[in-house]
């Protein structure tokens, strides 16, 4: 037990000296909590002039404490909008999200092809590829003060397709790598878990007046409370019934943006949010082994290379569905780089697996997720000057 608290004590610590670090040097604190796991973690370096380095394991509050941070990031990015809204926009979410589909999923089967990877490998490749990381993209965004512009509304409604698409996904994946090949029940689990979905945004929508009434408590210690189990247990459930916690948490958050009480989760909550999001960004780096990045390092480059441009073309043109500026669209672009947990997730079943699936998924994943989040965050804190070069070229293509 003492261990344990030792363990907990040192990565609080790990990430509170790397978020310092981060801001005396004017850079995103992402970047810093995922280097701050790997230098501390279980992983190598081990060790430096003789002092061990394999300070934290990986355990179980790591695990559970990183997915608190992913179910309060998007909670959080669900009080900026309403179920409502997403309706309205879901022949623009769907073109966008339709691009982003296309454009990178489809440059992770052609990477895949490129390497002369078996067709699962391909289909696995393909998946770690496509989708963006709610969780980064959500804190880079928040971070930035985006959230409130027009970027936020395709980047959020690109990550809500994703998020739809990668339920599917993981189903129809998951029976594929049982070797059972059980189509039919991955269908299954796929209805079941859009049903789940389903009863959870018509709460947000039709359950407006009955969250404001049950959330209205007289102190802030009973506010939080309420406010993080119920979060809390319906990402659970999301969770035990296939649906992505994340989304889960989105549409909770949609449920309290019509009400009085966004303000006061903005005053009492988001500190809470912004302990577990660092926990999961070092949770990273601590399942993050550089050491087998050498056996995929060209297909790891150019995948990093080839993606990082489909992505901003995909956003790019994502903006524009949305009637956005040029500079605008870029940023739609911008912001969707970043690649984390669901890819992470990929790579669990792949490790599962066994076979040459172990070998070579796991290994171009743990590198791949390192440099697009690391990546993805530098160029969201440099997006001005990225969209001052290149907004005159998407302004030359669409006309403006």
């Amino acid at each position: 037990m003492a261990a344990s608290l030792v363990e907990i004590g040192i990565a609080l610590a790990a990430v509170a000296l790397a978020g310092l670090a981060a801001n005396r040097v004017g850079l995103s604190v992402i970047p810093a909590y995922i280097v701050a796991g790997i230098l501390v973690g279980p992983e190598w370096p081990t060790e430096v002039l003789g002092v061990s380095l394999q300070l934290v394991a990986y355990g179980e509050f790591v695990e559970v404490a990183a997915e608190l941070g992913i179910v309060f990031l998007l909670f959080f990015l669900g009080l900026e909008f309403s179920v409502g809204q997403l309706l309205a926009d879901r022949k623009r979410i769907t073109t966008a999200g339709s691009v982003d589909f296309l454009l990178n999923f489809g440059a992770g089967v052609g990477l895949g092809v490129l390497f002369g990877r078996t067709p699962l490998e391909t289909l696995l490749i393909a998946g770690v590829v496509y989708i963006s990381s709610s969780a980064v993209v959500t804190k880079s965004i928040i971070d930035r003060g985006w959230v409130a512009n027009p970027e936020a509304e395709p980047i959020l409604g690109t990550l809500v397709f994703e998020d739809i698409v990668i339920a599917v996904y993981l189903a129809l994946v998951a029976a594929l790598l049982t070797g059972a090949g059980d189509l039919t029940g991955a269908a299954t689990d796929v209805v079941r878990a859009f049903a789940f979905l389903g009863a959870v945004a018509a709460v947000a929508w039709y359950g407006t007046d009955y969250v404001e009434r049950a959330f209205d408590l007289p102190n802030d210690e009973l506010f939080l409370l309420h406010v993080l189990g119920a979060t809390t247990l319906v990402a659970g459930a999301a969770l035990a019934t296939g649906v992505s916690e994340a989304v889960a948490a989105f549409f909770v958050g949609t449920a309290f943006s019509q009400t009085p009480h966004t303000e006061r989760i903005e005053d009492v909550v988001a500190p809470v949010r912004d302990l577990f999001a660092a926990v999961f960004f070092f949770a990273i780096g601590l399942t993050t082994d550089v050491t087998v990045l050498a056996g995929v390092a060209a297909l790891l480059a150019v995948a990093v290379v080839l993606t990082t441009g489909t992505k901003l073309v995909s956003g790019t043109i994502g903006g524009r569905v949305y009637d956005l500026s040029p500079t605008r669209s870029l940023r739609t672009g911008i912001g969707l780089v970043p690649r984390a947990e669901f890819s992470l997730v990929i790579a669990t079943l792949a490790a599962g697996a066994g076979g040459s699936l172990a070998d070579v998924v796991p290994a171009f994943t743990v590198g791949y997720v390192l440099a697009m989040s690391v990546l993805g965050t530098v160029m969201i804190q440099h997006a001005d000057r990225l969209t001052d070069s290149l907004a005159p070229l998407v302004g030359d293509v669409t006309g403006e």
